[in-house]
């Protein structure tokens, strides 16, 4: 079963981890969740600001 990773640098989805970790989000299970992985980490991190870390 693949993994999808999100590239920061890119801005692209990788399958099965191509680049440097150190540049990489995720693993995710489907490309669709690796693609949202940016407002993913905002929203979790606008969570943490706000002291709300559910």
């Amino acid at each position: 079963m693949p993994q999808f990773w999100y590239n920061v640098n890119t801005h692209t989805v990788e399958e099965d981890a191509q680049s440097d970790w150190s540049q990489l989000i995720g693993p995710y299970e489907t490309r669709a969740e690796a693609e949202q992985a940016l407002a993913k980490v905002k929203e979790r991190n606008e969570a943490w600001e706000a002291g709300d870390d559910d």
